[in-house]
């Protein structure tokens, strides 16, 4: 057996046990807490330019009902843009990375605006034909280099230069796929995933979350104390319950749950 397919032969392991491990959750007792892209859904050459299949919709929407609305999406993405990616859906989300809080049926809460001035000069790296595209969350402000890899250094520099240029703002560099983001310091996915199970109807569930980048590490990190379980894609991290080895595994994993299978 050659070493490639030693490696194919551990992978599909791997992701039948994690199939496996989630087939068995009663989804009457857990919260079902997701991230989006990577997870849920394939990466898209942009933010811009991807595809949620109907049919993802429909198990969200059944899985929603099965465990008593304790389901969220917990992304990088602003609120508002889930519910476009989602729709008809909406969905309790984790948004901004922990910025924003939505529990279905109510208001979302959000944290504070970086200056309209820094934002700007922040997406100015986003020129015609760099192959940058950015999402100016207000709270922050995204930089995507899928299109241009190549310019991953200037994008980093240009990230420094402006954070220098406003040095009295504070701010944090949160790196993820391809992706450089600058956003108030503080706020992340685990302190996210930690409020939103103090609320009716996560309160008192078991927290199952899936993920797939260094941006969901700080929820897999928060899980321990939250009697949760962690799922990741495509890559190992610390304490997981199992690894799908892709979105669509998580898809088939949902739909299996939601019992159409």
């Amino acid at each position: 057996m050659t070493q490639s397919t030693a490696n194919d032969t551990a992978d599909c392991q791997a992701n039948n046990s994690a199939l496996d491990e989630f087939a068995k959750f009663d989804p009457g007792a857990i919260a079902l807490l997701l991230d989006v892209d990577g997870t849920l859904i394939d990466i898209g050459p942009s933010p811009f330019d991807v595809d949620v299949p109907d049919t993802l919709k429909h198990d969200l929407a059944a899985l929603d009902r099965l465990t008593g609305g304790a389901l969220a999406l917990v992304s990088g993405r602003p609120i508002r843009d889930l519910d476009i990616l989602f729709a008809p859906l909406r969905l309790s989300s984790v948004g901004g990375h922990g910025a924003e809080l939505r529990i279905a049926g109510a208001a979302a809460s959000r944290i504070d605006d970086l200056p309209s001035d820094m934002r700007r000069h922040l997406t100015d790296a986003a020129t015609p034909g760099s192959g940058i595209d950015f999402e100016d969350k207000g709270y922050s402000v995204a930089l995507h280099y899928r299109r241009a890899p190549q310019q991953e250094d200037r994008l980093r520099a240009h990230v420094e230069a402006s954070r220098a240029a406003f040095a009295a703002e504070p701010t944090e560099v949160l790196l993820g796929k391809a992706m450089v983001e600058v956003k108030r310091p503080g706020i992340n996915k685990g302190d996210g995933v930690r409020a939103l199970m103090m609320q009716a109807p996560f309160r008192g569930r078991m927290p199952v979350f899936i993920g797939d980048d260094v941006t969901d590490e700080a929820a897999f990190v928060a899980l321990p104390a939250l009697g949760g379980k962690g799922f990741s894609v495509g890559r190992n991290f610390s304490g997981l319950s199992g690894i799908f080895s892709s979105p669509a595994q998580v898809r088939r994993a949902l739909r299996q749950l939601a019992r159409y299978e």
